[in-house]
């Protein structure tokens, strides 16, 4: 049994008595797999457990996820009523979320909607984006708009209309745009942390219990590229 360590550098963006918002580091699985990792679920647990000394289990609900290589916002339940909630606001959209991604060569429009079929190729847990409807495909929704040139990429912000397995890696490759550091999908090398330059930046939602209207924004990692975005 792994121990995990509660003096983990853990970011929380929100926190209250029914749920708990974390910035998600490039590597950290959300839940576990097969790896034997510890994932940041059980991390934020053990953080829950050490800050309040809880004596017995802490209950944590995942409510989402985030790909590996993948930044930015994480949500979780901290009560079974808020997990039950949150599941409707998120598999109903109604939540706003926003990405930002750095990507090589210029898209074809300052900003446009993407619409796209995404086939799942579970063997090597990547997926593909078709313009047409092919067998057990799923329909895939976004916009994206350029936010900021940078000397050699382009970076833009996504919303996000649909929750397709890799789908806003997979959109962008197919309009030539591949993530930097996204070997999976057409970049030429990879980030020398294993990680890509994709960034859930932003999540509106209305409190699950509360009803407040929440807007969360989570710091990009620090490195050359993302310290260079203007953050206004």
């Amino acid at each position: 049994m792994k121990v995990v360590s509660t003096t983990t550098n853990l970011q929380i963006l929100h926190e209250d008595n029914h749920l708990i918002v974390v910035n998600k580091r490039v590597g950290d699985i959300v839940q576990g797999d097969k790896t034997g990792d510890v994932p940041l679920s059980e991390i934020v647990k053990a953080y829950i457990k050490h800050k309040y000394q809880k004596p017995g289990a802490v209950y944590l609900g995942v409510v989402h996820r985030l790909d590996r290589p993948t930044t930015g916002i994480v949500v979780f339940a901290k009560t079974s009523k808020a997990l039950s909630r949150l599941n409707e606001l998120f598999s109903s959209r109604q939540t706003q979320k926003t990405y930002w991604a750095v990507v090589k060569n210029n898209p074809p429009h300052e900003q446009d909607s993407l619409q796209h079929f995404i086939s799942r190729n579970e063997k090597n847990n990547t997926s593909k984006a078709h313009s047409k409807e092919v067998p057990n495909s799923k329909l895939a929704l976004l916009d994206y708009r350029v936010i900021q040139k940078l000397t050699a990429y382009w970076v833009l912000e996504i919303n996000l209309h649909t929750g397709r397995h890799h789908q806003i890696r997979a959109q962008l490759a197919a309009i030539g745009c591949p993530i930097k550091g996204d070997l999976k999908y057409g970049f030429d090398r990879s980030n020398t942390d294993g990680g890509i330059h994709l960034h859930a930046r932003k999540l509106v939602l209305t409190h699950p219990v509360t009803k407040e209207l929440l807007e969360i924004i989570a710091p990009t990692p620090t490195h050359v590229l993302w310290d260079a975005v203007d953050k206004q």
